[in-house]
């Protein structure tokens, strides 16, 4: 006997179970041939990942080497003077001879070496007290989070001369310093009897330099950079910019064997020396409204052929401003005077000693 009539041939495939095979047929050829294409989205996240491993890689092992620079560097050239606490600030000076007080105050980048090596001191300490002090930042000074304006170091400088019972004193400020200088005389009249003015800066001009050394001094990003990128940077471009202070002469020998350049590539004094390139422009803005004022004996130096600083525009300019003051150009020089000519830079500040009414004991 034949069973029940079902209407399906038994050689074919139960209808559930053929549509579960035309279901899953389509999805494995699917998956085997067809694949979504690859957005440039995808593709970037497939490198960018690595690339800031390495970046950050990189950044640290820059960071680690220039901390065992800058350790190796300060062993290697140690405090060569005093400290004094000024108002949080640990300033470092040195005092040399003995007479009326002299102050030299020293540019961007410098320290309290710049005068040592240069001879000026020698040529001074036989009948002045000379006091040079780092300025905030360079050296071994500290430098605190804050505006550090001329007149905000020329403050910070007049209660380290109080500390150091200066009274009255002549003060020659080169570069940058003749910032300081100029605002020390603007704020404590009373304290400055004469100013002798290097190489100086007093108007307002666009500056390449301004731009090149002024990123380290952008908060966050520029702490990134003085503790990875900069110093290898300023270490690369030191000696091209060292070249150029000096022309259109040669770097002197003294200078390439005695200074200590090492120190300025430290990201303490990256920081201290782009805060102040940052602030330069701005600086003289205000205080050229005052030079006018200005009314104890003044001289300007500066070398004819300066790289740094267009002396038509600036030396002569202020020179103009000051009639009663006194202007030296010394032929073929460029912006270190002091290296170059520092018997001229004394004779400079021995006559505006004399106009001040107090000449030196020879």
């Amino acid at each position: 006997m034949s069973g029940p009539n079902t209407g399906t041939d038994p050689n074919t495939p139960r209808r559930g179970h053929d549509n579960a095979l035309s279901a899953s047929l389509p999805d494995q050829e699917h998956n085997e041939t067809f694949r979504a294409p690859e957005t440039g989205h995808s593709r970037s996240r497939r490198w960018l990942v690595p690339a800031l491993l390495s970046a950050a890689t990189g950044l640290g092992a820059a960071a680690l080497y220039n901390v065992r620079q800058t350790r190796a560097t300060e062993r290697r050239y140690p405090p060569i003077g005093h400290f004094l606490d000024v108002d949080g600030v640990r300033l470092h000076y040195i005092e040399r001879g003995q007479g009326d007080p002299l102050v030299l105050i020293h540019g961007n980048g410098t320290m309290i070496q710049d005068f040592t090596v240069s001879g000026l001191i020698d040529r001074l300490v036989g009948r002045y007290r000379v006091i040079v002090i780092d300025r905030p930042g360079y050296g071994y000074s500290s430098r605190p989070r804050q505006l550090w304006t001329p007149r905000a170091q020329a403050r910070l400088f007049q209660r380290a001369l109080v500390q150091l019972g200066v009274e009255q004193t002549v003060v020659y400020g080169h570069s940058w310093g003749t910032l300081v200088a100029l605002a020390l005389a603007m704020e404590f009249p009373s304290l400055v009897r004469g100013l002798v003015l290097g190489s100086g800066y007093y108007y307002p001009t666009l500056r390449a330099d301004t731009f090149l050394l002024s990123p380290p001094a952008i908060p966050v990003i520029g702490d990134g950079m003085r503790y990875t990128i900069s110093p290898l940077i300023a270490r690369a471009i030191l000696p091209g910019m060292i070249r150029r202070m000096f022309q259109p002469a040669a770097v002197p020998a003294r200078f390439d064997r005695l200074f200590p350049k090492a120190l300025m590539l430290r990201p303490s004094q990256l920081r201290a020396a782009a805060e102040d390139a940052a602030l330069m422009t701005p600086s003289v803005m205000e205080l050229k409204k005052h030079y006018r004022e200005l009314m104890m004996p003044v001289a300007i130096v500066a070398g004819t052929d300066d790289q740094i600083v267009d002396v038509g525009r600036q030396s002569e300019r202020l020179h103009g401003e000051l009639p009663d003051g006194e202007l030296i150009l010394l032929p073929g020089l460029g912006h270190m005077v002091h290296h170059m000519d520092p018997d001229a830079v004394a004779k400079a500040i021995d006559h505006t000693v004399q106009l001040s009414g107090r000449a030196p004991v020879f």
